[in-house]
């Protein structure tokens, strides 16, 4: 199991290292100058080129990769242009905000999920399934953003049960935070809840048809018992697979249902930052979106080597 997570390990750090080039020069590339637009249209050329030689972006390009890569090694994310704060500041801020919304959407995907999946599949072919299976359907084709509009609608306008949008901050009460938190987390949870409902339904009835569930079958346990104590366990493998890529899901959604329930999360510090070309912030927040994936895809190998014993014995 050791070899298995440090080959993971070091597969999962050279992906990091190409997000942090990809990442780089997509930003590089995007028109418009940082100097130009925090000095506004009409600023004298010489000034701005001043504050191009400030910001160091008339130094070559690998020069400027190399020098941002040893400020984030060292913890040092920089300043934003904009907010004269250090990015660290910035992104601590938001993350009270976009971490709870992730978590919370997942978890609410996963209640839905797994119990939907297993039901589906035990009643295969029922009235049950092809309902289960309609909705989840229905699910995957609406985008999350219609789903935070219509439950604005519904729970805020019409039966006021929860506001339209705003976070008023954890120090007026956890049940606060979350009560503002529940809306987008429901509507990022709804469509990766419909897609890991089909994929457990899915691997549970692929399990369902191996030798070792007839076995068990054979020396007589029931369907139910058969699934509950065989079949379910590696049914999950594929599930795990795919939870992990939820959250990288669920992290990249948040910036547009943040925008809509107007969190300030970061999501919404990076989309700030696209628009007032804030690089050092967009830079920042995106590597630490893509670590934070990383890090969760090696807990699901971890996870891996839990549910499949044939990772701990060091076997493919």
């Amino acid at each position: 199991m050791t070899a298995f997570l440090l080959q993971r390990a070091f597969t999962l750090a050279l992906t990091l290292l190409a997000a942090t080039v990809a990442i780089f020069l997509l930003l590089e590339v995007v028109p418009g100058d940082p100097a130009l637009t925090m000095m506004g249209m009409n600023a004298d050329p010489a000034a701005v080129e001043a504050l191009r030689e400030q910001l160091g972006l008339n130094a070559p390009l690998v020069e400027r990769y190399l020098a941002w890569m040893a400020d984030m090694l060292r913890g040092d994310f920089g300043t934003s242009y904009t907010y004269k704060t250090p990015v660290t500041e910035l992104v601590l801020e938001r993350l009270v905000v976009t971490l709870p919304l992730t978590l919370y959407a997942l978890t609410l995907s996963t209640l839905i999920a797994i119990p939907a999946g297993i039901a589906a599949a035990a009643r295969r072919n029922s009235p049950a399934d092809i309902t289960i299976m309609g909705i989840t359907q229905i699910g995957i084709a609406v985008p999350n953003f219609w789903f935070a509009m219509l439950l604005v609608i519904l729970f805020a306008s019409v039966l006021q049960m929860f506001q339209a949008g705003g976070f008023p901050g954890w120090e007026a009460g956890f049940f606060e935070g979350m009560k503002a938190l529940t809306l987008p987390a429901i509507a990022l949870a709804l469509p990766q809840a419909a897609i890991l409902t089909r994929i457990m339904r899915s691997s549970l009835l692929d399990a369902m048809g191996e030798d070792y569930v007839r076995t068990a079958r054979a020396k007589g346990l029931t369907r139910s018992q058969a699934l509950r104590r065989h079949a379910l366990r590696n049914a999950l493998i594929p599930v795990l697979t795919i939870i992990g890529m939820q959250f990288s899901f669920l992290i990249t959604g948040a910036i547009i249902i943040e925008n809509v329930f107007f969190l300030p999360g970061l999501g919404r510090l990076v989309f700030q930052g696209v628009a007032q070309r804030d690089l050092i912030v967009v830079k920042s927040v995106i590597v630490l979106m893509v670590f934070a994936v990383v890090i969760v895809t090696l807990l699901v190998d971890m996870a891996y080597a839990i549910v499949d014993p044939r990772l701990r014995e060091g076997r493919r």
